[in-house]
């Protein structure tokens, strides 16, 4: 397990040529007037409409797996674990590969959780790695999102993100702690850590 680190930052990416962000509200109008629709694999990062990154079998597969066999059954009352589905912040709406979120899937009918109802952030990364270390990592630290993991399928280790500056110049997570296989990652909802999760039970 490595000391931590503070993490570095990245400037927002701009495109080379001249294109126009969206609000999360005109994010929402094109995905009701049927502009965007489930065929559509994108997502809104700090008011950029980007392409989502393709998955592989061992990303899906770990996903499953983490959700249904590691995380869900460590969770209290009052808590449950989403998979692959929106949350909004103030100027996204990322889809994080799982989320652990305040309250139950009835209490969401009607809008998507926000920073507040988030406890944890998880991306699996393999081709999407360079993406989920900066682009998504400075928008749930300026969103104020508390715990953002990194399952890192490239160097098979779990990244521990915490202490995010939310609204920021310069937003970011000021903290990261790395775990390998042998090692016990602390799981902390709330403030309150339920636990730790042996590192093998997160990679692959």
């Amino acid at each position: 397990m490595s000391a931590g680190t503070l993490v570095p930052t990245l400037p927002p990416v701009v495109p080379p040529v001249p294109v126009r962000r969206f609000t999360v509200d005109e994010y929402h109008q094109m995905i009701r007037a049927g502009i965007l629709g489930e065929d559509d694999n994108v997502e809104l990062l700090e008011g950029w409409i980007v392409p989502k990154m393709p998955r592989n079998p061992a990303h899906d597969a770990l996903i499953a797996w983490v959700h249904n066999r590691v995380l869900a059954p460590r969770l209290r009352e009052g808590w449950y674990c989403r998979g692959q589905s929106a949350i909004t912040t103030p100027d996204s709406e990322p889809e994080p590969d799982l989320a652990l979120i305040r309250g139950s899937e009835r209490d969401y009918l009607s809008r998507h959780p926000g920073p507040a109802d988030t406890a944890l952030a998880v991306e699996v990364a393999d081709s999407s790695l360079a993406r989920d270390r900066t682009i998504k990592a400075r928008m749930y630290a300026a969103a104020g999102v508390p715990l953002y993991w990194i399952i890192n399928l490239v160097d098979n280790q779990i990244e521990v993100y915490t202490q995010p500056t939310g609204l920021d110049p310069d937003p970011n997570y000021q903290m990261r702690q790395d775990y390998k296989g042998s090692d016990l990652v602390p799981l902390v909802i709330d403030g309150i850590e339920l636990g730790s999760i042996p590192g093998c039970d997160l990679l692959p």
